[in-house]
């Protein structure tokens, strides 16, 4: 059905919907006793609300008083979910991040626009987008739990429990209602680059637009080693100096690095080119 949601009723549920609008019956599958999924426009949806809240108060037994209060908390739920992501099809979503570095200051950060997919390949994302070369290992932590790719972690670490970023994908954990929320993305363990990722919402694609899409940022990647934030900023004082006592040095090893540099269009660029998969260099 296009523009269907769906809701998950039991049969108790289904039957006092039926007793509401009689020419849904033959959708609600009454003859079948476990719950089950079924598909209605959002004006059904209201109008199934709008009736199970006006007979509630007047049902003759408890059962059926309690069936039509929860026929209005799901149906309240799956109406409110239309309003976010699931508004927007699965084909034309767009999921829109900010990437922080913690403790950077001032801060570096990217706004990117993506399509569904794995967590695996939202780091792919937020490696290019930041400037960083996907040379060491990386991990998601989200609402506590860790989310990684097992077959590198493993030859790293010992024992090591995640959850597989390889096959879960953004649409699993992103809320559904399109709220905003925060999670962590950890990038080189021995440097300790934290990330604050900001998923901002979800919005329709652009007729004919490519992504995925750097919108704006602001200052240039630190170089890959240098040390985690502290060095970072040891490195730049140290550049910065033609005095320092590592300026030559640094300079030598780095090269020519300006920390305010970015362009949203060369990190779109270097975004859809994509970063080699460890696994293919080995």
């Amino acid at each position: 059905m296009p523009g269907s949601l769906n809701v998950l009723l039991t049969a108790a549920q289904r039957n006092v919907v039926a007793d509401l609008l009689l020419k849904l019956a033959d959708r609600l599958k009454l003859d079948q006793k476990n719950p089950r999924t079924i598909s209605f426009t959002a004006k059904e949806l209201e109008t199934i609300r709008g009736k199970a809240e006006v007979a509630r108060p007047h049902a003759d037994n408890g059962m059926k008083r309690n069936s039509l209060r929860h026929v209005v908390d799901v149906v309240s739920k799956a109406l409110k979910e239309s309003e976010g992501i699931g508004s927007i099809p699965a084909s034309e979503r767009l999921y829109q991040f900010k990437i922080t570095l913690l403790e950077s200051q001032p801060p570096i950060w990217r706004r990117i626009q993506v399509k569904n997919g794995t967590l695996d390949k939202l780091h792919e994302h937020i490696q290019t987008a930041m400037g960083w070369t996907n040379s060491h290992l990386h991990q998601f932590e989200i609402d506590g739990e860790r989310f990684g790719d097992p077959e590198l972690l493993d030859d790293g670490f010992e024992d090591f429990e995640c959850v597989d970023s390889t096959v879960t994908k953004i649409s699993k954990i992103a809320p559904k209602d399109g709220k905003r929320f925060r999670f962590l993305y950890e990038y080189d363990f021995g440097d300790g680059w934290e990330h604050e990722i900001l998923f901002e919402g979800c919005l329709k694609a652009e007729k004919g637009g490519r992504y995925p899409l750097c919108v704006e940022g602001e200052r240039n990647c630190p170089p890959e080693d240098v040390g985690g934030v502290w060095g970072y900023a040891e490195f730049l004082e140290a550049i910065a100096d033609p005095k320092h006592e590592q300026h030559d040095d640094f300079v030598e090893w780095a090269g020519e690095f300006d920390p305010e540099e970015f362009d949203a269009g060369e990190t779109t660029k270097a975004m859809r080119r994509g970063l080699p998969d460890w696994r293919q260099m080995r």
